[in-house]
């Protein structure tokens, strides 16, 4: 079942970095699910190496690491996508 979490988890923290980054993006949805679910990996990561990743109650502090990896990802996913592709509009 922890798949299934990640997979929904991933998903809507790529579509809120996808919401938060300026501009059109050009990955498409399943590769902006996986940069949400790389982003929430890392986001976890970073908050066991700052001791926030148990607390009591919503773990806000995790949270916003997770979003904040997964923007990033986002962003930079979506510019290695493009260029791969060859959109040349986006380097622009």
């Amino acid at each position: 079942m922890g798949w299934l979490w990640a997979i929904i988890v991933g998903f809507v923290l790529g579509l809120i970095a996808k919401a938060i980054i300026p501009g059109k993006q050009h990955s498409p949805l399943w590769l902006i699910t996986i940069f949400g679910i790389c982003g929430a990996a890392l986001g976890n990561w970073l908050a066991m190496g700052f001791g926030i990743d148990e607390t009591r109650g919503i773990d806000w502090g995790r949270h916003a690491l997770q979003l904040a990896a997964a923007v990033l990802i986002v962003f930079l996913g979506d510019r290695a996508y493009s260029t791969v592709r060859g959109d040349k509009k986006q380097r622009a």
